[in-house]
């Protein structure tokens, strides 16, 4: 085979498959979408031109210096962003395409081997971007004025777009809020972040929105959302003395609940501790007789006997009476006065019936009546020694206790 065989061999292959590539359509209304530094590629694709052997058709983007494109084909280096995906759009903000750069973006379909040309834009950041309105609006009211406060447009990395327009500039637009017909609006330009709206009424409500503005490629914002605040001003006397009046109402009714509150709380505290109203008889007498030596006994009925002495005095034999020898020398007579028992009316007495109470007040008499008598016996005892040191001649003394 001659060399101009083998030519004729690589062309015609080159046609065949220059046909296979050609076989699917390209995009449509390729539009690139930038606002400051973010960047979405959009374009439409019509189904119905996609051949039927054509099936899950996808899409894939690249992006270039547009320097580059004077190089040949062979050295061109394109960057893929999105490959083969089936969306019809691709976002090229994490590209990291520089502001002031110069590129080219192109985007092709693909299904299997088919593939379409590529679809080129030309791409630069600086003319082509739009820019936003302020990031941050706030409008606070100032000794009768409006102070606006704005914070500039950011990019992907919250810095301000000023680094990269340093003459962009503020349009601030304000009007008079009112529900009837359209207010007259006030423009204000300026190139700062902080500005004090001049010739305000006291005591009135404006609204508020800004717009971006750079002069070197026309470029203007839309405007913000509108903010409204009301201005301030000097209060009158009249509501100065309502205030006053209306603080004094409100602290003396706050001292009224109080007190209120104060009176009861310690009327139920003293009903709980302290009732006016007596113990029930039945509950009484449960207290104060109880049938078990276990439970203790919270009321006394009586108070324990006292054993009442006084001193004893000797009674001399009268003189008169003729001695008898037949009379004991030692004999004493003791003599011991008990305080009268009385019972507390309303109190019950025991019945033959009350068995368990009955013995139990039984027990108590018998030791009573014990210690009584042994606390006569040990003054006995007392008396007696000291009678037996004394030697009486004759008669009957008598110690009275």
């Amino acid at each position: 085979m001659t060399l101009l065989g083998v030519l004729r061999v690589v062309v015609v292959l080159l046609c065949v498959s220059a046909g296979v590539c050609a076989a699917l359509p390209v995009p449509q209304n390729v539009t690139l979408h930038a606002l400051n530094m973010n960047y979405v590629l959009k374009w439409r694709w019509d189904p119905d031109m996609t051949p039927d052997s054509a099936r899950n058709v996808t899409f894939t983007t690249q992006y270039m210096a547009m320097f580059k494109l004077k190089k040949p084909k062979n050295k061109q280096t394109w960057t893929s962003v999105c490959e083969s995906t089936p969306e019809r759009v691709c976002d090229f903000t994490s590209a990291d395409l520089h502001y002031l750069g110069m590129w080219v973006l192109r985007v092709r379909a693909q299904s299997g081997r088919n593939v379409s040309s590529w679809v080129k834009t030309e791409f630069c950041p600086d003319r082509d971007a739009a820019i936003g309105p302020p990031s941050a609006l706030s409008v606070t009211p100032v000794s009768g004025l409006l102070q606006v406060a704005m914070t500039d447009p950011l990019t992907t990395t919250n810095c301000s777009m000023k680094e990269y327009l340093p003459n962009m500039y503020y349009i601030i637009q304000y009007w008079k809020r009112s529900s009837s017909a359209e207010e007259p609006r006030n423009n204000l330009t300026t190139n700062t972040n902080l500005v004090i709206l001049p010739d305000l009424e006291s005591w009135t409500w404006y609204c508020v929105r800004v717009k971006s503005m750079d002069d070197y490629y026309r470029k203007a914002s839309v405007f913000s959302p509108t903010y409204c605040a009301q201005t301030d001003g000097q209060t009158p006397h009249w509501q100065i003395v309502l205030y006053f009046l209306l603080s004094l109402v409100l602290c003396f009714l706050v001292f009224v609940a109080l007190c209120l509150c104060i009176i009861r709380v310690v009327k139920i505290v003293k009903s709980t501790f302290f009732p006016s109203v007596p113990l029930p008889a039945h509950l009484h007498e449960y207290l104060c007789e109880s049938g078990s030596p276990e439970t203790p006994h919270l009321l006394s009925l009586e108070s324990e006997p006292e054993l009442c002495c006084d001193s004893p005095e000797l009674l001399l034999p009268d003189p008169e009476v003729p001695d008898v020898p037949d009379v004991p020398v030692s004999k004493v007579i003791l003599e011991i006065h008990m305080p009268p028992r009385t019972v507390e009316p309303g109190i019950r007495t025991h019945s033959r019936h009350s068995s368990c109470d009955s013995g139990v007040h039984s027990l108590e008499g018998s030791s009573q009546s014990q210690r009584q008598s042994e606390l006569g016996e040990v003054k006995m005892e007392k008396l007696g020694k000291k009678m037996r040191t004394e030697e009486l001649d004759e008669g009957v003394q008598d110690v009275i206790v």
